[in-house]
């Protein structure tokens, strides 16, 4: 029996991350949904106390994750979260503003697993969620090494 996904959302912009979650759930997709405005409050939640990511051993992770944050960049996270034992398994899904072809280049190289622009209009926008959280309802994601 496997453990139901937990979404991490790291998205700064509150606009965003509302828009976002109430896509994801009109898709019907019920996960728990943790949000962070900022990489360092959802560092410390992934890596927990000690640093090491053991603290979510057993779990299984989605990281929904923004480039464009305000302490640091989303480039760092995904590189950290990659690099862990506990973590790497984790599917990254980079969602932002950015569409720069380097920058698409480089989150892959680094292990992201889904890369998608926002869309700039609103109801592009919120239709791209949907079709996310369809996505979402269907992959299988692995728990964390245990």
């Amino acid at each position: 029996m496997s453990n139901p996904v937990t979404i991490i959302m790291i998205e700064d912009d509150e606009g965003h991350a509302r828009l976002i979650e109430r896509n994801i759930r009109r898709s019907g997709v019920n996960n728990e949904i943790v949000p962070f405005t900022n990489g360092t409050d959802a560092l410390t939640y992934l890596f927990g106390a000690d640093g090491s990511g053991s603290a979510h051993r057993g779990d299984a992770l989605l990281i929904l994750l923004d480039l464009n944050l305000p302490d640091m960049t989303g480039i760092d996270i995904l590189r950290r979260v990659k690099e862990n034992e506990n973590l790497k398994c984790a599917p990254v899904v980079v969602l932002t503003t950015t569409d720069d072809a380097q920058e698409i280049k480089r989150c892959y190289e680094l292990g992201c697993n889904v890369y998608i622009t926002k869309p700039v209009n609103y109801e592009n926008f919120a239709n791209a969620i949907r079709q996310l959280g369809l996505f979402f309802s269907v992959i299988q994601v692995p728990q964390a090494a245990s």
